[in-house]
């Protein structure tokens, strides 16, 4: 793997490329060696950050982590994106499309599907025709992050969201 080491608001020293290489390099057997590793490590508020990207076709495999320290966060770091080229192994449908991206080893090796989307609850409701600011009333009213509805002015099925910031989000549909 070829590895792209910065800093923002942080020295990169030897040893933090060393950690990361180290740690990142048990996932080298998953990917081709020509793979590119963008990892930024920054300081923002006494907060060690690390992110790693590992762009793919039609995907990337990305992830972010916090810690007290930049140690502790380059080995949270791996374990997420672990999980996520995990993932994306299953999801490859057609082996031979990506197949130059991964040792062919990484294929024969069949992981258990702790990891699998599973839907333990479903719901149906009425989709009642209210305003966007109706929603957001009904939503703060019923405590959720979100809330379906349909939209009296478009007729269409919306979505409401908290944001961070006591602000409102609304999904509305594209065709």
């Amino acid at each position: 793997m070829k590895y792209t080491i910065i800093g923002k608001n942080i020295e990169v020293t030897e040893g933090l490329k060393a950690s990361v290489q180290d740690k990142l390099g048990r996932l080298e057997k998953f990917f081709a060696d020509d793979t590119d590793v963008y990892v930024t490590f920054s300081v923002e508020k006494e907060r060690q950050k690390i992110e790693v990207t590992i762009p793919m076709p039609k995907h990337i495999i990305r992830a972010e982590q916090a810690s007290d320290d930049m140690y502790v966060s380059i080995d949270l770091v791996v374990e997420v994106i672990e999980r996520q080229v995990t993932r994306y192994k299953k999801k490859i449908v057609d082996r031979e499309q990506n197949a130059s991206l991964f040792q062919s080893d990484f294929f024969e090796v069949d992981e258990e599907d702790d990891e699998e989307v599973k839907i333990i609850r479903s719901k149906r409701f009425a989709v009642k025709p209210m305003y966007p600011e109706d929603a957001c009333v009904q939503m703060e009213l019923l405590g959720h992050n979100f809330y379906v509805f349909r939209n009296a002015e478009t007729d269409e099925v919306n979505v409401v969201y908290k944001r961070k910031g006591n602000t409102y989000g609304l999904i509305e549909p594209e065709f």
